[in-house]
């Protein structure tokens, strides 16, 4: 058996050099002379756990710091390792090890060290299996999976994404703290236009909260309810060790997950883009086919975009509780606004790639940081989607002026999407051409009868069409009828320059004679 000790005295000497910037190759290389002088075969790692655990340490420690080595030198935590390994409970391991830094004065050195626990014990495990893989010993089979977080591998990257930069939203988490404190169960959803930080908002309280959750991306076909449940169910098992239960329905899950929560605790399964499952239209069916009642202490935070009664898909019993949460609605302008002024300081301050290249921009341009925090806030209209391009595209130079009128390709592909899914590359589509022709040039809020005498088009139709795009308007009661305007002015400037809806185009010859006539009527 390989000495664990010798391993660390073979590493220790490299951990002096943690906060070097080590490129891979020289990594590689150092590694490779340590298992030489330990008289380990850099190809075929030793087939015993002891000696794959040495391994290990190998590949992993060199260049870490020397606190996290000094763990996993500890016979308890090489014990727990295997135990958690050999159950497939990688959050074993996490929550031995947390006891372990609370009491002993090793998890001092680690915290002073600014040592991430988490993220570490994830990488040794991986390694670990790697090696194991290697050594083709059917000792380590079947091998588990290493996913240190209570939510699954798949959405690890975009959570981390969208937290990188999360600030704000207190007014959010708040009002959701208060409905779960209010009522024994519910549905609890957060309505907002794209770009309004709900996926962020959603990713937030998963990391925080560690929660069973399901992120539904159109993008990557990961928005099918077979999907949904598959993930959940496999999230539930592990969490709550729920036995016989790999085909479980969702409602016996969630039954069987009531009977074993302990008198304070709840269950918060979060959902975000409700709005983007693809799921056939039956009728009765629930999006997702999410329970219609829920036992005791179950709760669901859902977000989506804006829907109409036809799309919602949300059937529930009268005996649920169900609020939702609009982030358009007026009383939450003024704390969305504050948010949007926050992430704008924290981009300023905080955000490594972009802050010199702002300030600099700022200083240049002669205006004061709050001026300029100020006018950019107001070109958002509270649209987070929007700074996360338009930010880094001034610190690129992309921007002569706080105009800010042309749009980085990022913000370019994003409202491509946008364009996509109205179904404005599909063909005939005359008719979204002309009503979106006529929503961009009058660029007001106007009323569906209104657009439908300018088209001569059946009313109706033109709601069918405008109920469609629910997503993308913003629809406001003006004078007792309900007006529709695009959701978001860049939005607008991303549309004037389609080729689709060129003024000169023969087919808005008469449109646009209609559009005059409105506007004089209008102003008589």
């Amino acid at each position: 058996m390989l000495d664990i000790h010798k391993v660390m005295s073979a590493i220790t000497p490299f951990a002096r050099s943690a906060t070097l910037i080590i490129n891979q190759a020289q990594r590689n290389e150092t590694v490779i002379k340590i298992l030489k002088e330990l008289k380990l075969d850099p190809v075929q790692p030793p087939k015993s756990v002891d000696g794959v655990y040495a391994y290990t340490l190998v590949e992993y420690g060199v260049y870490k710091p020397e606190p996290i080595l000094k763990l996993f030198r500890e016979k308890e935590i090489k014990s727990v390792f295997w135990q958690a390994y050999a159950s497939n409970n990688p959050l074993l391991l996490l929550k031995e090890v947390r006891k372990f830094v609370d009491w002993n004065t090793l998890g001092d050195e680690i915290r002073s060290s600014g040592i991430d626990i988490r993220s570490e014990l994830e990488e040794f495990g991986k390694i670990f299996i790697d090696i194991a893989q290697r050594t083709k010993s059917s000792e380590f089979q079947p091998y588990p999976d290493w996913n240190l977080d209570d939510y699954p591998q798949e959405f690890k990257p975009l959570i981390q994404e969208k937290i990188r930069t999360f600030c704000g939203r207190k007014f959010v988490f708040e009002a959701f703290a208060q409905f779960v404190k209010n009522h024994p169960n519910g549905y609890f959803t957060v309505v907002g236009d794209a770009g309004m930080g709900k996926s962020a908002i959603a990713a937030k309280y998963v990391y925080d909260h560690k929660s069973p959750c399901y992120f539904n991306v159109r993008a990557e076909g990961r928005n099918r309810p077979e999907q949904f449940l598959e993930s959940i169910r496999q999230q539930l098992i592990k969490r709550y060790q729920l036995l016989n239960s790999e085909k479980a329905n969702l409602p016996t899950l969630l039954e069987n997950v009531s009977k074993k929560l302990l008198v304070n605790q709840c269950l918060v399964i979060v959902v975000d883009a409700l709005d983007e499952v693809e799921q056939e239209q039956k009728s009765g069916d629930n999006l997702l086919y999410l329970p219609t009642t829920l036992p005791e202490r179950i709760y669901f935070l859902i977000t989506r975009r804006p829907y109409t009664q036809e799309t919602k898909r949300l059937y529930l019993s009268s005996s649920v509780p169900v609020e939702e949460f609009d982030l358009r609605a007026s009383q939450y302008v003024d704390f969305s606004r504050d948010d949007i002024k926050e992430y704008i300081h924290l981009f300023l301050n905080n955000d490594p790639d972009h802050k010199s290249a702002l300030r600099s921009w700022i200083q240049n341009g002669k205006i004061s940081t709050e001026t300029f925090v100020e006018q950019v806030a107001a070109k958002s209209d509270n649209n987070f989607m929007y700074l996360r391009y338009i930010l880094p595209g001034i610190a690129r130079g992309f921007y002569q002026d706080l105009t800010l009128n042309q749009l980085p390709d990022g913000l370019q592909d994003y409202y491509q999407q946008h364009w996509e899914r109205m179904g404005m590359n599909k063909t005939p589509q005359e008719a979204k051409v002309i009503l979106l022709f006529i929503l961009v040039e009058i660029g007001t809020p106007i009323p569906c009868e209104m657009i439908a005498n300018i088209a001569e088009r059946d009313e109706y139709e033109v709601q069918s069409i405008l109920n469609e795009w629910v997503e993308y308007l913003k629809p406001q009661e003006i004078e007792g009828e309900i007006c529709y305007s695009i959701y978001h002015a860049s939005f607008m400037d991303f549309m004037k320059v389609k080729r689709e809806l060129k003024s000169t185009r023969k087919l808005f010859e008469e449109v646009n004679q209609r559009i005059a006539h409105s506007i004089y009527l209008a102003d008589e």
